[in-house]
């Protein structure tokens, strides 16, 4: 059955239900953007070690979180139909596999160094980056599983205790860093490993918190009573769902990572100018991401009551917020980029009048692709609510991998555009999958819901 609202009433309700998301995401992103600022302030070559370090472990840790990407959509369109058997189902196999998962994916944070050698990054910058994995690749284990519980609770639009967890999150990981970093209030001087260590706290912090919440709050659910049992059933449906999510996830992270990788090609500063742009960007994404989120929850619900109508005012609504934060966020990329890089930098580095120059260069080209940016989060969003996830996955191989690593490399170094080039591939992907995956959703998907599953 149809569930009337207008435009202003979709507005308030994905406001509701996206702003704590958002904030959630911008408080998971403080942990990493602690780390950056923090040994930024240590020195560059811990700056450019993490920055390397957190690609690395970013790539398997969001081909991992596929898993739980897809509960969200699953437990959204179960819970409209008030199934909560399903509910525990599709949340229990969730974490099965992300578990699974883990222990597949730890001998790469091992062996990280030959394999970012091999990359061929400087040695001294490998070795230090190898040390940070070899610890803080072990929080692989508890950040995937508190993802899986974080999506089930989104998708029963228990947002706000996202958001507090996380920012419990953001401030014990603030705390762990300034005294293992520094070494203060008693603390041993542990440099990058202590960021490492400081991740891991954290992690384990947010995954005893959600835990406790789904135990005393949901404890209809039963989540864990008997969760050694296997559901067989159920796992195949989380994983032919989540394969998909997590390779399209990680082919658009693949594309920034493979762009840190050419980056160090160019030098440690380049890479530590590079580092800081990509984390002024990517707390920007935050917004869209949250968007995103909210798109899947709300189309996953829709496509569960199989309501059209609904869905596409709430597409058109989701889409229009996210371009009118690009804009703004257009505006301020191009009118202050150096008092936004500055964030990232101490005054007396001898480093920054360098990182200064490459890095508003780069903050410019940012700009560039904020728009495309958001529309492929905001499709990708959609499509996942309708569990349409085969086709967008080849659509985002073939627009970061075909189109947009080629092209920074030609641009980079065979044209000699340097930096730019490197930056400039990466506006190339974002478009080419920002218009396929719109005009999936928009020419065929939509169409579908009440005819037929997808």
């Amino acid at each position: 059955m149809s569930v009337a609202m207008t435009y202003p009433g979709h507005v308030r309700a994905i406001l509701v239900l996206g702003l704590p998301l958002i904030g959630g995401h911008v408080a998971q992103f403080a942990i990493s953007l602690t780390d950056t600022v923090m040994l930024g302030w240590y020195g560059v070559d811990e700056l450019a070690a993490v920055t390397l370090a957190s690609s690395y472990f970013f790539v398997f840790f969001i081909l991992g979180a596929g898993f739980a990407l897809a509960v969200m959509p699953m437990v959204a369109a179960v819970a409209a139909r008030d199934d909560d058997t399903s509910v525990r189902r599709i949340t229990r196999m969730g974490l099965w596999l992300s578990l699974a998962y883990c222990v597949l994916a730890m001998p790469a944070m091992i062996w990280s160094e030959t394999i970012l050698a091999t990359l061929g990054q400087p040695p001294d910058v490998s070795e230090l980056a190898a040390r940070y994995l070899r610890v803080a690749g072990w929080g692989l284990f508890p950040a995937l599983l508190v993802m899986v519980l974080k999506s089930y609770l989104a998708a029963l639009e228990r947002t706000q205790i996202v958001l507090w967890i996380t920012l419990l999150a953001a401030g014990c990981n603030a705390l762990a860093n300034y005294a293992l970093i520094f070494g203060n209030w008693g603390a041993p001087e542990m440099g990058i490993m202590g960021a490492a260590v400081a991740s891991i706290l954290t992690q384990l912090v947010s995954l005893v918190a959600v835990v406790i919440y789904a135990l005393r709050v949901l404890p209809e659910h039963r989540l864990f009573q008997r969760f050694w049992r296997p559901d067989w059933d159920m796992l195949g449906q989380v994983f032919k769902l989540g394969v998909p999510i997590g390779l399209t996830t990680v082919s658009e992270v693949s594309l920034f990572s493979a762009s840190a990788v050419m980056m160090g090609w160019l030098g440690t500063v380049t890479l530590a100018a590079h580092g800081i742009v990509v984390s002024i960007a990517a707390l920007t994404f935050m917004v869209h991401l949250g968007l995103s989120n909210v798109a899947t929850i709300r189309a996953g619900n829709a496509f569960g009551r199989q309501d059209r109508a609904h869905m596409a005012r709430g597409a058109l609504v989701v889409t229009g917020l996210s371009l009118v934060f690009a804009l703004c966020t257009i505006a301020a990329f191009l009118l202050i980029p150096e008092p936004l890089i500055s964030l990232f930098l101490e005054t007396d580095n001898p480093e920054r009048p360098a990182i200064l120059a490459i890095g508003a260069g780069l903050l410019a080209i940012a700009a560039l692709f904020q728009l495309v940016d958001g529309a492929q989060a905001i499709a990708l969003g959609l499509l996942r609510g309708l569990q349409d996830t085969r086709v967008p996955m080849l659509m985002a191989v073939l627009s970061y991998w075909i189109v947009g690593i080629p092209t920074s490399y030609v641009l980079g170094f065979r044209l000699d555009m340097g930096a730019i080039g490197v930056w400039m591939g990466l506006v190339t992907g974002l478009a080419c999958a920002g218009v396929f995956l719109m005009a999936r959703f928009w020419g065929r998907a939509i169409t579908r819901v009440g005819q037929a599953e997808i």
